[in-house]
Order: C-alpha cells, then sequence, then structure tokens
C-alpha cells in the first residue's frame, strides 16, 4: 500500500512502508474474529476443531487480500479467492449450517480489513463494532429463544394419531426426560411398527448438541 498516514478517531497514525497500517488491521481483524469465535460460537458448540479452523482461514483470508492490494491486483482476483474460500467443504463431513455461517462471518470480516481504504479507519472500526453487536444480539437467549431437536425412531406408532398428541407428548417426555415443546412424526413403518418423529425441546444449557441428528452409528464415529 502506499506510504500515507491515516486517521482513527481524529488521531493521525504513521503508516510508514505500510507496516503500521498491517499491524492495526491485523490486530484489529484478529481481535474482532477473536470475540466472535471465542465468545459467541465456541461459547455454545465447543468444537475445537471449529475454532482452529475459524482462525487460522480468518488470518489466512486477510493476509492473502491485503497482500494482494498492497500489490495492486484486481479486485475481482479477491473476490474470486473470496467465493474460493465461501464454498470451503471438508471430505470427510458436512459442515452444519451453524458453522458454515460462522465460516463465512469470518471470512466477510477478514475481506472487509483486508480491502478497506486506509483513509477509513473510522468507518471500519464502526463496521467491525456492528458486526459483534449483531451476532451478540442474535446468539442472545433473551432476543431468540434456542430450541434444540432430536431425531427419535418410535415405537408405539398407536400414540401417534393426531387425537393422541397430548399422550405422545407425554410418554416421549416421560421417556426422555425432556421438555418436549413439539413433536413432528415422519416416516412410518407399519411392517416394523415404527415411526421416524423430530422432538423440539429447551435444552437446560445452551450449548449446540451437534450428533442430535445422527441416526448411524457409523455416522457418530466419524
Amino acid at each position: 500500500m502506499d506510504n500515507t498516514d491515516f486517521s482513527l478517531f481524529g488521531a493521525q497514525i504513521s503508516a510508514t512502508y505500510g507496516v503500521s497500517a498491517l499491524l492495526w488491521r491485523f490486530l484489529m481483524n484478529f481481535l474482532v474474529t477473536g470475540i466472535i469465535i471465542r465468545l459467541f460460537y465456541y461459547a455454545k458448540s465447543k468444537r475445537r476443531d471449529y475454532f482452529f479452523t475459524f482462525v487460522l482461514i480468518s488470518l489466512t483470508v486477510f493476509l492473502l487480500i491485503y497482500l494482494l492490494d498492497s500489490v495492486k491486483l484486481q479486485i475481482g482476483m479477491a473476490l474470486g479467492l473470496f467465493a474460493i474460500f465461501g464454498i470451503i467443504r471438508y471430505r470427510t463431513e458436512s459442515i452444519p449450517i451453524r458453522e458454515m455461517t460462522y465460516l463465512f462471518v469470518v471470512i466477510g470480516i477478514s475481506v472487509i480489513n483486508g480491502l478497506s481504504n486506509t483513509d477509513n479507519m473510522d468507518v471500519l472500526v464502526a463496521t467491525n463494532i456492528l458486526f459483534i453487536m449483531v451476532i451478540w444480539l442474535m446468539e442472545s437467549s433473551r432476543f431468540l429463544k434456542h430450541t434444540s431437536c432430536k431425531l427419535v425412531t418410535y415405537d408405539k406408532i398407536d400414540l401417534i394419531k393426531p387425537e393422541k398428541e397430548k399422550e405422545l407428548h407425554a410418554d416421549l417426555e416421560e421417556r426422555t426426560g425432556l421438555k418436549i415443546e413439539k413433536v413432528e412424526v415422519g416416516h412410518i413403518d407399519f411392517l416394523k411398527d415404527i415411526a421416524f418423529v423430530k422432538i423440539y425441546y429447551s435444552p437446560l444449557h445452551q450449548e449446540e448438541n451437534t450428533i442430535d441428528e445422527i441416526r448411524k452409528a457409523k455416522e457418530f464415529s466419524e
């Protein structure tokens, strides 16, 4: 980038040879993505594998975008890199929608911090703060009640009739120990006398259950 100065809340900050600007942007990007990953994502999911992945992807995308901009490559190439990272899928497992959302957010913030002009640091800082505030609001249980679900193979198909909904709820609550809010009945196998139902409940702890929808032993071991 050019050897220029930029202002942050009215204070002039030197960007000699681009090193100061790089450090400011790097620290801000690392701090903002760190807050989002550690305080919002990891606090509920406890997935250390995705924690590690999000941090490294954020740093990699930021440095790639910043250096590409510094050598004056076209913005189309930078957006192409963004698209490539945005469609990442791991061969061993499909990424859940929550993890994909956080991956997109982390990449988006890193691209914004790496591409924005050096003379708009006030706007850049405000943008990062808005990201944190919106994510905090969306993750807050005060704003949106968290509901989990489980897939159950149910053996009492005589209770799946609409007129026996209360009895179905009571039986499932007794057998699972959960306070069930809603039940959906799916595939019914009369030959085996089983039905597939999905139960919705409020978890005791505000944590994500990553194996709620696993129904096969081989999926559990992957």
